[in-house]
């Protein structure tokens, strides 16, 4: 087939949705399938076959966009629709496979061009916003009804956690949808990991470490994972180690850490190379993933997971829709219970080491690369092939 991706991020560049449409796009073409993929105007440029990559223009003011809702994102979206419409004019296009927002987009095309598509949730728009905005009523239901019609207009879609199917399957009962989870990044398959033959030189390793790797959003809840150590580090010697965020961020964080009184104990490293992921979570004594809001698992939980380090995470529905305590450590999201669960995993190596390995266990089944193709092949196969009247 031909397909037309609407991928509305920056491409490629390290997080989870972009690296979720890497998956998809090697999968996809990998089964002989034609893609043409409309990405903004951030991003590495990268050549995968069978995938012809167009960006949108980079217009003034329209660079650096960061995850979430913000207008700088609808005024790409809205370029990347124009220029959508561009190309079904020029094209033709079995399907459409609409990533997130772009599925919005689809909608409209779909009634001039009668061309189909997939609805790609890798979050609720909705949700997204009102949790980081306080919304007016009407402009909640605005975007609901929005999220609504374009799941009911399409033919099938793909979730990347079970929050989002439920989200889908109440919105459009008679709709094929189903759950592709993201994988692990550290068995090579999309990025190659450095062998973790040794341990990076600005990981201190005289105490144990306490590791976070992502961005700094506030959703995230660093701000938690500060509050936790201070109150765990006064109970047993342990450094604080965080990789990823802007330099805004990070300044921030500083200052955060100093005014804990923990500034010697906390190592923020800012941004490092995915293809050292591997090396730097093997330095960890504790993987940590401590989000406070959003419906969607991050997409960190898989690494970490496979990392062969004891995973703590808040026990939250972001979480617990993929975890549970048979290979983790659920906490509530308080400072207190979280210092409580540092502090038992750094002492007690026997908890840890079962936990990761019974973690290593589920990824292997679940969460790894084969899966994630073999379930999308099923997807397409089962769910949208035959809505377009063609056979697999």
């Amino acid at each position: 087939m031909r397909i037309l991706v609407l991928a509305p991020q920056p491409f490629f560049t390290v997080r989870g949705t972009p690296i979720a449409v890497r998956l998809l796009l090697e999968a996809l073409a990998a089964r002989g399938h034609q893609l043409d993929v409309l990405i903004f105007a951030d991003g590495e440029d990268i050549e995968i076959e069978g995938c012809t990559f167009t960006r949108i223009p980079a217009l003034p003011g329209l660079r650096g966009v960061r995850p979430g809702f913000s207008l700088k994102k609808a005024i790409c979206d809205v370029v990347m629709a124009k220029m959508a419409a561009w190309k079904l004019l020029r094209h033709r296009y079995d399907v459409i496979h609409a990533v997130e927002e772009a599925a919005w987009i689809a909608r409209r095309l779909k009634t001039l061009f009668r061309v189909p598509y997939v609805y790609d949730l890798d979050s609720s728009i909705p949700a997204q916003i009102a949790e980081k905005y306080a919304l007016p009523g009407w402009a909640d239901r605005f975007l609901k009804g929005e999220e609504r019609r374009a799941l009911q207009a399409s033919v099938a879609a793909l979730c990347c956690c079970p929050a989002l199917e439920a989200i889908a399957r109440e919105q459009a009962p008679d709709l094929p949808v189903r759950t592709l989870e993201d994988i692990s990044l550290l068995d090579g398959a999309l990025v190659p990991q450095e062998a973790p033959d040794e341990i990076p030189g600005d990981v201190p390793q005289d105490d144990p470490v306490v590791m976070y790797v992502g961005n700094l959003e506030h959703y995230q809840g660093v701000g938690l994972l500060f509050d936790a150590f201070a109150i765990a580090v006064a109970r047993r010697p342990m450094r604080l180690v965080v990789i990823g965020g802007s330099e805004a961020d990070l300044a921030g964080y500083r200052a955060r850490a100093e005014a804990l009184g923990i500034g010697k104990r906390v190592h923020l490293l800012g941004p490092r190379p995915i293809q050292r992921l591997a090396s730097y979570l093997s330095a960890a004594s504790v993987v940590v993933s401590p989000r406070l809001v959003g419906i969607n698992t991050p997409m960190k939980v898989y690494s970490y997971l496979d990392s062969g380090r004891p995973l703590l995470a808040t026990d939250l529905p972001t979480h617990t829709q993929v975890l549970d305590s048979s290979f983790c450590h659920l906490v509530a999201p308080t400072p207190e219970a979280m210092a409580d669960s540092l502090v038992a995993l750094v002492e007690n190596p026997e908890l840890s080491a079962r936990l990761a390995e019974a973690a290593r266990a589920r990824v292997r089944r679940d969460f790894s690369q084969s899966a994630f193709v073999r379930k999308l092949a099923e997807f397409y196969e089962t769910d949208v092939l035959p809505r377009l009247g063609k056979r697999g």
